[in-house]
């Protein structure tokens, strides 16, 4: 089985590592071809499969968070300049891989891609969606769940978060993403170096993502400035760095404009105004993102997306329960009270009171984190969830499950 997988987003994160996990766990039947941005991303996808990788490709943003409104319709000139690198991406593929057997779109922004790759291949094609969907009754929300119905031969949702964001009457199936704790091998040298200068006692609260203003960054920075005053013992722990650099001019005029979402030199500038300097230890990226889950007591994920993320699973196997910028969580990611703290999105001093609750009651805390460890087991298990998407995919070619 021939799957060409178009993904997305160039910089690693998330989306790239879940796919990559899936594909790592498929039968060797699976075959993987890969359509991406430059970025990151190309060194992962490399070892899997044959990449070709281009400046960019076009999609159209009608996430939750995303959606183009204001000056974040500057957004949408991006992708109509990413028209032409697409195209000439997809019938590259098409040249040098003729025989595709399905299409894989690794987040439902990739329609625009979708749509060249079906019309050039004529085979099935399985659409993950990753982000909360916009659910107004606006046209573009009509017009994008209507392609979805007309092109899509299966539709994937992560998590019920995601699968309550899209209509009713949609044709969904909910397989989580999944996640591979590893032993630690070789420890990371800087990342030792960085805990070696903890405070003993302090509470290690851990942030592990992009340092991009939708990420909650910069909230999580305004709730330490309100812990620090109120004498709490509080350590940060922050894995992750600029997607592109945010110390550029061009970072600095989309800043202007509000739409820059690179931020660490804005970062780096208010833990120096709020003199917490000391307390946030900025380690960078890392591969193994396991070590660090096992150096925290607490990760918190205070992204806008109004969504668990990825993180909040990946901590959950090293029993470390989650703080989440969620106003419904769905049982399935995070059961608030138990395996971790809900808290409202854009909130600081609701973030900073969940911060303190744990850092005052660390069994609680610890009792969370085993709870956390067996939703994981149960819901994120790559063995099991990369055979549920194994037969998505047998399902779409007819083939018998």
């Amino acid at each position: 089985m021939k799957v060409l997988f178009i993904h997305m987003i160039g910089t690693f994160g998330g989306a790239s590592r879940s796919l990559t996990e899936a594909v790592r766990a498929f039968p060797s039947t699976v075959e993987p071809h890969f359509v991406t941005p430059r970025g990151t991303v190309m060194p992962f996808f490399s070892k899997l499969g044959k990449v070709i990788a281009v400046r960019g490709l076009s999609q159209f943003d009608n996430t939750q968070y995303g959606y183009y409104r204001g000056a974040r319709w500057i957004v949408l000139l991006r992708e109509i300049l990413n028209i032409p690198a697409t195209v000439a991406a997809i019938r590259n593929a098409h040249r040098q891989w003729p025989d595709i057997d399905l299409i894989h779109i690794n987040e439902f922004t990739g329609i625009f891609p979708m749509w060249i790759a079906r019309r050039l291949y004529q085979v099935p094609v399985v659409v993950h969606v990753r982000s909360v969907a916009r659910s107004d009754r606006s046209w573009r929300t009509r017009w994008v769940n209507s392609f979805l119905r007309r092109n899509a031969s299966a539709i994937i949702a992560i998590d019920e978060t995601v699968r309550q964001s899209l209509p009713a009457d949609l044709d969904v199936e909910v397989i989580h993403n999944a996640f591979t704790p590893k032993p630690v091998a070789d420890p990371d040298s800087a990342f030792q170096a960085a805990i070696s200068k903890m405070r003993a006692d302090s509470l290690k609260v851990g942030f592990v993502g992009n340092l991009l203003k939708v990420k909650g960054i910069l909230d999580l920075v305004d709730a330490a400035r309100i812990i620090k005053e109120s004498g709490i013992d509080v350590e940060y722990i922050v894995i992750g760095d600029d997607a592109r650099s945010s110390r550029t001019l061009r970072a600095r005029i989309l800043s202007v404009l509000g739409i820059n979402q690179n931020i660490r030199a804005e970062v780096e500038q208010r833990l120096h105004s709020y003199d917490l300097t000391k307390d946030f230890h900025m380690v960078g990226f890392m591969s193994d993102i396991a070590q660090a889950y096992r150096s925290i007591d607490v990760l918190c994920f205070p992204s806008h997306y109004n969504a668990p993320g990825r993180p909040v699973f990946e901590a959950a196997f090293s029993a470390i329960p989650s703080i989440v910028a969620v106003t419904n969580p769905t049982k399935d990611t995070l059961v608030d009270g138990k395996t971790g703290l809900a808290v409202p999105p854009h909130d600081p001093k609701r973030l900073a009171a969940a911060i303190s609750t744990l850092a005052n009651d660390r069994d609680r805390s610890r009792k969370m984190g085993l709870a956390a460890l067996e939703l994981a087991k149960s819901n994120f298990s790559v063995d099991q969830n990369a055979l549920k998407l194994y037969a998505v995919f047998r399902r779409c070619l007819g083939l018998s499950e």
